[in-house]
């Protein structure tokens, strides 16, 4: 097995036998007694979720951030602090974004008719 820099070793048998024992109320409570390595909440999440989301579609169009933003009338900042998961990202940008993902070059035909008035 390939040991890779940085990634998290592979848990034991006996390490798996123990987290299969344990009832959803023990991992809970292990889990809020780690300093190191506190439940996410639901914002969070969310906001992990939206960042991916913005960042795989960006990385599939084969565009920087800047690119993406320019194309795309968004904010760099906006977009930067998205994709770092920094702050509540908007529902609005979150759509926008699907619908980019779901058909770019119609999203910038759409936009282009926007700006064009």
């Amino acid at each position: 097995m390939a040991i890779i820099k940085g990634a998290p070793r592979p848990i034991t048998p006996e390490e798996a036998a123990h987290l299969d024992a344990m009832t959803e109320v023990e991992a809970l409570a292990n889990a809020q007694s780690d300093p190191d390595n506190p439940p996410i909440s639901s914002e969070r999440l969310r906001r992990m979720a939206a960042a991916r989301l913005i960042r795989q579609t960006r990385q599939t169009l084969q565009m920087s951030q800047t690119e993406f933003a320019r194309t795309f009338h968004i904010s760099l900042g906006r977009l930067q602090d998205a994709e770092q998961a920094r702050a509540n990202t908007d529902p609005v940008l979150v759509g926008y974004v699907k619908l980019i993902a779901a058909d770019p070059d119609r999203a910038r035909t759409i936009l282009a008719d926007v700006v064009a008035g």
